[in-house]
């Protein structure tokens, strides 16, 4: 039995642009079997929060849930600062990675990586 949540509206999205890179980074980094894309925040950064995202094992605390085939990992306390927070990839001339629009921040910093609520 699994405890994996489909069919459901999930706390974060990834957008199309992050998806493909990350089943990308999956394909060429050869990740492990049994870890997922874990999406949380962190204390630090210039404005208090950091966003924290790679991959990584599932642990007790965790929500796990699937988002196009990406099995994602969120500690169920960082819901609180990450409930609707929108994951992209931007690739300009000034910028290239993924991009967080976190409906739950007061203030972000000028790189677009930390923030406060």
């Amino acid at each position: 039995m699994t405890d994996i949540k489909q069919n459901v509206i999930h706390p974060i999205t990834l957008a199309p642009g992050a998806i493909a890179q990350l089943k990308r980074i999956m394909g060429e980094q050869n990740i492990p079997e049994g870890h997922g894309l874990r999406v949380g925040v962190k204390g630090g950064g210039c404005s208090g929060f950091s966003y924290v995202l790679g991959f990584d094992k599932k642990k007790e605390k965790d929500d796990t849930f699937e988002i196009d085939g990406i099995t994602v990992y969120m500690d169920k306390a960082h819901a609180i600062y990450l409930l609707g927070i929108e994951i992209d990839w931007v690739e300009g001339l000034n910028n290239r990675g993924f991009s967080f629009n976190n409906p739950n921040a007061k203030e972000s910093c000028g790189c677009g990586t930390s923030f406060s609520a």
